[in-house]
């Protein structure tokens, strides 16, 4: 056997290694402590993982370690889904491959500069203004092409050189990284703090004040709380028993070789033979004869066991953090709460001013052409502190798409504080279970919608603080809504005062320089997503919203912006080849992958959808199968279609056919598709609503002033049923069309002189009787068929009964069957659609009833139907049924009967 002396590897085995009897002071050789890894699997009886669960852990080892994808890993096929469906394209199914090769070294590159996926996607810990509990704050930025870096702010003057990066704070590293400390300042009288460790609780008992205990009574309750009297001197003198025991075993003058040394008896046996003499050693650690070990010694016990019953005092260290009202009468804070303040850079460029890129707070000035950040920093006590939690993700998804600014009828800007007070409790009334809001991050003028981005960690400022959207968000979790944001990563604003546009003085910074780094038509810059900064910035955004605002899920606009280097303006027939030319641009592919894995292995509840005019193959296919991960995409043909229909075409020669193409779309992927009959586009981007097309023209006066009315209301609820039903399981409706707005939204630019007349909704139509509350009443018992029958959730529908001569359209989904007849002015007294199963059906939703502002043709006798043993459509048996003009019926399966 042989002994060493031990040298303290960290506290918690400072008790057992401090020191040892004394052979192998002989020894030249270097004993080295290793730490097995130990394995340790759990079998659970009567449950197995299924593969799904296995394949979410190995992504999640992915993204807490800093393990890259093998080539050989399980379950991963860059072109599984093209297999899947059958699809045999060589060059498509190439670069699908190559894009796989290209995420594995872009995995690859991020490892290198991050510990894992996670710390990579929360870059916001680190950037921007950060509270840190030494009494100061810590600002980062990223600038690659400054040479310089400030803070300027309202509490230094706006001086450029009071708070600046400075090299033995840190300065800048080599990725252009800035780091500045703001320092708390000392109140007049107050003595710096003793410990350089010294920290504040701003969180946790914010008001206990200074505990008083000094630096001496802390060590001393530390030390007698933890050691025995005279252990301390061990302490101090690690080597005194080992030198003891040397000495006495081989006197003043023992031996210094292994030759002078001889034979001599085994440690265990001299140390036993010291110990039954002086006593037991509490440091003496002997090596039990294998590969040393610090897992595998053997110690005096009684010494052992006493030592494992003392616990650390942390709870004196504790001590050394106070609580804020010690911090608020020995310091006046760095920054105060509500400060205003901007980066200052010098460039090659010369000097500049920007807001910060990681501001969460952001206040334009009234011109726009400048903006301040604003520290938010509020007190613990006024914090806003949550209450509720996030509602599961149901199976069907019915979102209620929303404007912050044109949610009030009044001619203003609407606050979050108004929506929540007022707009929420209507939506949970109409029964909803999402909601979609647009426009909510910072945006340079209010007329753009919110689509160009200036400050994408900030909420606008025009509608409240970052408290009062977190209260929104909240009041939505309790009741039972989802809150989703669309977010705007395909683009940014252009403007360099307000955005990120030449940002550090360089024109690359964030973006593309040259031609691809400008939208073609939109005036927008265009992100350089292969960098990887650019990316920790993008991907940090998405998990920000999650984080600190609790959303729920993200809307992705105009993928086909960034997707492609045309921008998605250019014809496409279909070919996959499309997909894989050179005008694709991979690294933004890339980005979505990324984004999309990080998002659900981190937040698996998390829902994406993706709005792509060209409908990118894969958009909703698993990552692993070479798809980009999305969980719905947006049918925005179906929109088109419908503003189409009712502004150039005829109602006579309304298509059958096309309609249920249209909103069909491609059959397998139904089940991810979401649709609409309308949404913002159609009532902001300078068109019409599908309602001010049916009732704007209408004149009261007129003579036909009824069958206009009876007309629009019959198309708007027939329109929004079949839409809701057909296919797909998520259906959207923008602010106010579920009753029928009768005006678009026009938000105040120069043309209009700046009024805010049609920036807002008119709610009070729902307090009068008439057709929009009419049409209302009959949205919330649509909402209500699909939570009482769980269409949306249901497979996709059997289309039996397509007719472009009788405009009358029939499919069947789940037990329930729908009848549509969009004939301007053939009724069928007797119109006969086949069913397969037998039995007797009742009419659960007509669109002619009266209280929808329908004309009541059908009487209470005729809601029961038992079907005819007859093939029809292709099936057993049929129905007959009248059919008003516009008018559609909904039967659900109440008796099967046994032929």
């Amino acid at each position: 056997m042989t002994t060493t002396l031990s040298i303290p590897l960290n506290i918690f085995f400072f008790h057992q290694i401090q020191s040892t009897p004394t052979s192998s002071f002989l020894h030249s050789q270097t004993v080295t402590f290793s730490r097995r890894k130990a394995t340790l699997k759990i079998a659970c009886s009567g449950s197995q993982q299924n593969p799904q669960q296995q394949q979410n852990q190995q992504k999640k080892k992915q993204f807490n370690t800093n393990d890259t994808d093998s080539d050989g890993e399980k379950g991963y096929d860059p072109v599984g889904f093209l297999v899947k469906r059958g699809i045999s394209h060589k060059v498509f199914a190439q670069f699908l491959r190559e894009r796989y090769k290209a995420l594995k070294d872009l995995k690859d590159e991020i490892l290198k500069r991050h510990m894992n996926f996670k710390e990579m996607a929360s870059g916001y810990e680190l950037l921007g203004m950060h509270r840190h509990p030494e009494h100061r704050v810590d600002y980062m930025e990223w600038a690659p092409g400054a040479r310089y870096c400030a803070i300027a702010a309202d509490f230094n003057g706006w001086s450029a050189t009071e708070n600046c990066a400075r090299e033995h704070y840190f300065g800048h590293d080599d990725y252009g990284y800035w780091f500045i400390v703001l320092d708390d300042k000392l109140r007049e009288g107050e003595e710096p703090d003793e410990l350089y460790f010294q920290q504040y609780n701003y969180v946790d008992d914010y008001d206990k004040g200074d505990s008083g205990v000094t630096i001496e009574e802390l060590f001393k309750k530390t030390n007698d709380g933890y050691w025995q009297p005279g252990e301390d001197r061990y302490i101090k003198n690690h080597l005194e028993v080992p030198a003891k025991l040397y000495e006495q075993f081989f006197g003043p003058n023992g031996p210094q070789t292994m030759e002078e040394l001889g034979n001599i008896p085994d440690a265990e046996t001299r140390y036993k033979e010291w110990a039954a003499k002086n006593g037991p050693s509490p440091y003496a650690v002997i090596d039990d004869g294998k590969n040393y070990d610090i897992f595998n010694v053997k110690v005096d016990p009684e010494w052992q066991e006493r030592i494992r019953a003392l616990k650390p005092p942390i709870e004196y260290w504790l001590e050394t953090r106070k609580g804020r009202k010690a911090w608020l009468k020995k310091y006046i804070p760095g920054i105060p709460h509500g400060s205003k303040y901007r980066v200052y850079f010098n460039t090659s460029n010369g000097p500049l001013e920007r807001v910060p890129a990681w501001a969460t707070y952001v206040q334009p000035e009234l011109d726009g052409r400048q903006a301040y950040a604003i520290h938010w920093e509020p007190p613990p006590e006024d914090a806003y502190k949550w209450k509720n939690k996030s509602p599961k993700v149901p199976k069907s998804l019915r979102i209620y798409e929303a404007h912050i600014g044109i949610s009030g009828s009044e001619p203003k800007i609407s606050s979050f504080n108004d929506f929540a007070d007022k707009t929420l409790p209507h939506i949970k009334e109409a029964g909803y279970n999402a909601i979609q809001l647009i426009g909510v991050v910072e945006h340079k003028d209010y007329f753009t919608v919110g689509y160009r981005v200036t400050n994408f960690y900030a909420t606008s400022s025009r509608y409240g603080t970052p408290d009062d959207f977190k209260r929104l968000v909240d009041e939505a979790h309790g009741l039972g809504l989802l809150v989703f944001m669309e977010i705007v990563h395909s683009y940014a604003a252009a403007d360099e005062m307000v955005g990120l546009s030449l940002f550090d003085g360089s024109n690359d910074c964030y973006f593309h320089s040259g031609k691809r780094g400008q939208h073609k038509f939109w005036g927008t810059r265009m992100f350089k997503y292969g960098d990887v900064d650019v990316l920790h910035f993008l991907l940090s955004n998405l998990t920000w919203w999650i984080e600190e605002y609790q959303i729920d899920g993200f809307q992705f606009h105009s993928l086909s912006s960034m997707i492609y280097t045309h921008n998605g303006f250019a014809s496409f027939t279909g070919d996959l080849e499309e997909y894989s030319n050179q005008y694709v641009d991979k690294d933004a592919l890339l980005y979505l992958i990324m984004a999309n894995e990080i998002l659900h292995v981190l937040h698996p509840n998390i829902v994406t959808i993706a709005e792509d005019a060209t409908y990118y193959p894969g958009l909703c296919e698993p990552t692993s199968q070479g798809g980009l991960g999305f969980d719905y995409y947006v049918n925005l043909s179906a929109p088109e279609m419908w503003s189409t229909f009712l502004e150039t075409v005829p109602d006579h020669e309304w298509s059958m056919t096309k309609i249920v193409n249209t909103l069909i779309s491609k059959k397998e992927y139904a089940d991810k598709m979401l649709l609409y009959a309308e949404n913002h586009n159609q009532s902001i981007s300078g068109r019409r609503s599908l309602a001010e097309v049916l009732f704007g023209e209408i004149d009261e006066h007129s003579e036909n002033y009824k069958e206009s009315l009876l007309r629009g209301s019959s198309l708007h609820k027939m329109i929004r049923l079949i839409t809701l039903t057909i296919g797909g399981r998520a259906y959207m409706n923008f602010i106010g069309n579920e009753f029928g707005h009768p005006k678009r939204v026009e938000f105040p630019t120069s043309s209009n002189d700046y009024s805010y007349s049609l920036a807002n909704r008119q709610w009070d139509l729902l307090e009068k009787d008439g057709v929009h509350r009419d049409l209302f009443t009959f949205d919330k018992d649509m909402m209500k068929l699909d939570k009482n029958e769980r269409v949306l959730s249901r497979g996709f529908p059997s289309f039996h009964h397509v007719n472009d001569s009788s405009k009358v359209i029939s499919y069947v989904r789940g037990p329930l069957l729908f009848i549509f007849n969009f004939h301007p002015t053939n009724s069928y007294d007797s119109y006969t659609v086949g069913v397969e199963e037998a039995g007797e059906y009742e009419l659960i939703l007509n669109t002619d009833e009266i209280k929808y502002a329908g004309q009541g043709i059908l009487k209470e006798n005729q809601y029961f139907q038992r079907t005819i043993s007859r093939r029809v459509d292709g099936h057993r048996n049929c129905i007959e049924v009248q059919l008003p003009i516009r008018t559609a019926q909904v039967y659900k399966l109440k008796r099967i009967l046994r032929i």
